[in-house]
C-alpha cells in the first residue's frame, strides 16, 4: 500500500519504471553520529532515522511556502530516495554547521536530516562521508515493541547494512505519513512522534505483508534485489 494520492504503478518505491523516473532525481541526505569510542545502538540508530524523516516532513520550513517546501516538494515527486552516510569529530561538527534538524535518539543516537538535494549536488562537507562502516550493534536484545504505538517491522529475510535500513526504516515511516489524516499526524506529531523498529518471525512478517498496512519495496539501488519488500509500516491507525 501507499500513500492515498500515490498509486501502486507510480510508488515512488516501486521497482518499475513510472513517470517519477522522469523527473529531476533528489535525495534525503542522513548522516549518522558514530564516533568510533561510542557508537549508537543499532536499533536506537533506526528508531532516531524514522523519526528524523518524520520531523522533516512535518516541519512548518518544508510546508507551504516554507524555505524547503520547493526541494520537498521536488523530492517527493521523484523516486523517494534516502542517503545514510557516518561522521564523527569534526566531519560531524561541520555537518552540524549545516542548514537541517539533528533528532537525538531514546538511547543517544544522533541523526541529523537535510534538505533534499540533487543527486549529484552534496555539499562538500557531505559529499565526503561514508557511505559504509555503519554496521552497528545492539549491545543488549532490544525490548520488545509497544505494540499500542506505531512500529516498523522489518524483513527477517532480507539481509541490510545498518545504513540501509536505517534509510528503509526512513521510507516505512513517510508511508505510514502519507497514509494517515491531519488529525492523526498532528497528534503523531505532538507525541514526539514515538515508534519501534523490531523483526518479527517468518510467519508474522507474512501475516504482516497482506494485512492491508503500507509495505516498503526497495527500488534496488543498492544491496538488494530490486522489488524487495523490506518494512511493514504499522500505525494504530492504519489497523484493519
Amino acid at each position: 500500500m501507499t500513500s492515498n494520492d500515490t498509486p501502486v504503478s507510480e510508488s515512488p518505491f516501486h521497482d518499475g519504471p513510472t513517470d517519477r523516473d522522469q523527473a529531476p532525481q533528489f535525495v534525503l541526505p542522513l548522516v549518522l553520529h558514530l564516533e568510533k569510542t561510542d557508537p549508537p545502538a543499532r536499533t536506537d540508530a533506526l528508531r532516531t532515522a524514522a523519526r528524523a524523516v518524520l520531523t522533516i516532513l512535518s516541519d512548518e520550513r518544508s510546508l507551504g511556502d516554507g524555505e524547503w517546501a520547493p526541494a520537498m516538494r521536488d523530492w517527493q515527486d521523484a523516486r523517494i530516495r534516502k542517503v545514510v552516510r557516518r561522521a564523527r569529530g569534526a566531519e560531524w561538527r561541520k555537518a552540524a554547521a549545516l542548514d537541517g534538524i539533528t533528532v537525538t535518539g531514546e538511547d543517544g543516537a544522533e541523526v541529523r536530516v537535510f534538505p533534499p538535494i540533487p543527486l549529484d549536488g552534496w555539499p562538500k562537507e557531505l559529499a565526503k562521508l561514508q557511505v559504509s562502516g555503519t554496521d552497528l550493534e545492539d549491545p543488549e536484545p532490544p525490548a520488545a515493541p509497544d505494540l499500542s504505538g506505531p512500529v516498523l517491522w522489518l524483513n527477517p529475510e532480507v539481509d541490510m547494512s545498518a545504513g540501509k535500513t536505517m534509510a528503509q526504516a526512513g521510507h516505512g515511516a513517510q508511508l505510514a505519513w502519507w497514509e494517515l489524516s491531519d488529525t492523526e499526524r498532528k497528534a503523531w506529531r505532538e507525541a514526539g512522534f514515538p515508534l519501534s523498529v523490531a523483526t518479527p518471525g517468518a510467519e508474522r512478517w507474512r501475516e504482516l505483508t497482506v494485512s492491508g498496512l503500507p509495505v516498503v519495496r526497495d527500488a534496488g539501488f543498492t544491496e538488494i534485489a530490486p522489488g524487495s519488500c523490506t518494512v511493514v509500516a504499522d500505525h494504530p491507525a492504519l489497523r484493519r
